[in-house]
């Protein structure tokens, strides 16, 4: 579904050349739920941009089913840290702005808008607007808009991170059962370790910059899942802790170097 080959970024500024992310060889399958974690400034957000097509890639190549990625596709959507909701519309309105800047049938697409809003807890604040709801609705909000097109990738960057624990907590579950019913290939980039093996099938590990790929680690636990106590929780945990201390391990090649001196 989604393939990286060979693909590399590198920024140029007044001070020199920053190589932001190297040699990414990656394959998503369709419908596959895949984290991305690693230390700040690893080249996280700059993945999603690459394969949302906002960014050009310095080296290799960037598919999305069989095609290159080239620049933006109404195919793919992408969540932000915040919500960027307009806090003049209602929430209706603002699941149903992809509607107007497409130009597709309204209301053809008012029933979907609708039914999204139900799948996430929002049944009964269509009217409301976005100031009277909590960090997390508007959140949940700006998902549901996100997914009007019904795109095959959806791409998230941090979309939970200013919000508190708890609510994190509850919006990944509710993610997981919105994923499972939309079945939309999801890119997920994050720096919560519990927040990544509670949502993904796999979860790419990067290294320090420049950000190359130091494992993947496959999280075979059932579904749905929950930090709770549950006949899973031991899964749970010693998931967590192989990627705790993946992320705690020295870049390889720095250590290599360091020990050379």
């Amino acid at each position: 579904m989604i393939g990286l080959t060979g693909v590399s970024r590198s920024f140029t500024s007044r001070s020199g050349s920053t190589v932001a992310l190297q040699d990414i060889g990656l394959h998503i399958t369709e419908g596959e739920f895949v984290a991305v974690v690693g230390r700040s400034g690893c080249g996280k957000s700059t993945l999603l941009r690459l394969i949302a097509g906002l960014l050009p890639v310095t080296e290799g190549e960037i598919t999305i089913g069989g095609e290159r990625v080239t620049g933006a596709r109404r195919d793919v959507a992408m969540l932000f840290q915040r919500s960027a909701l307009l806090p003049w519309r209602s929430v209706l309105d603002n699941v149903l702005l992809p509607v107007e800047i497409f130009g597709w049938n309204k209301a053809k697409h008012r029933d979907r808008a609708y039914r999204l809003l139900e799948t996430a807890g929002l049944n009964g604040f269509e009217k409301h607007r976005p100031h009277e709801l909590s960090g997390g609705m508007q959140q949940r909000v700006a998902l549901c808009r996100s997914l009007m097109g019904e795109p095959r990738v959806l791409l998230m960057d941090e979309p939970f991170s200013a919000l508190d624990a708890l609510t994190r907590a509850d919006l990944a579950v509710e993610l997981q059962r919105i994923h499972l019913e939309n079945s939309s290939t999801v890119v997920f980039v994050t720096h919560s370790i519990d927040e990544a093996v509670l949502l993904a099938d796999r979860v790419v590990v990067l290294t320090p910059r420049p950000g190359r790929i130091r494992k993947i680690v496959d999280i075979a636990i059932p579904r749905p899942r929950t930090l709770g106590r549950t006949e899973h929780l031991g899964e749970v945990a010693r998931c967590s802790a192989d990627l705790h201390e993946l992320l705690m391990e020295r870049d390889m090649s720095r250590a290599v170097e360091t020990e050379g001196r």
